[in-house]
């Protein structure tokens, strides 16, 4: 009998800013520290911190990995399929 798969992991997605600010990563160290934090919030979409704000918009959260040095700023869809990554410092 085949293994259970595990939980559904969810989609990265990148808005304009985040593309233009990740095609200016050439680092191959910047990457992978980026890739860690992205897969972090592909398997735990809520696993940053809600940054303050009003409710009129998608909620903002930020996560932040200083053993990595990253930080990301993002909002998750309502089905919670679909992260969407705002803003990346590495």
């Amino acid at each position: 009998m085949p293994a259970p798969h595990g939980p559904r992991r969810a989609q990265v997605a990148f808005s304009d800013s985040a593309a233009k600010q990740l095609e200016s990563i050439t680092s191959e160290a910047e990457l992978h520290a980026l890739d860690r934090a992205l897969v972090v919030l592909s398997v735990d979409p809520d696993a940053g911190e809600l940054l303050p704000g009003d409710s009129s918009g998608p909620r903002l959260r930020q996560y932040v990995d200083d053993v990595e040095r990253v930080r990301l700023v993002y909002w998750v869809t309502a089905l919670k399929t679909v992260v969407v990554v705002a803003f990346i410092e590495v």
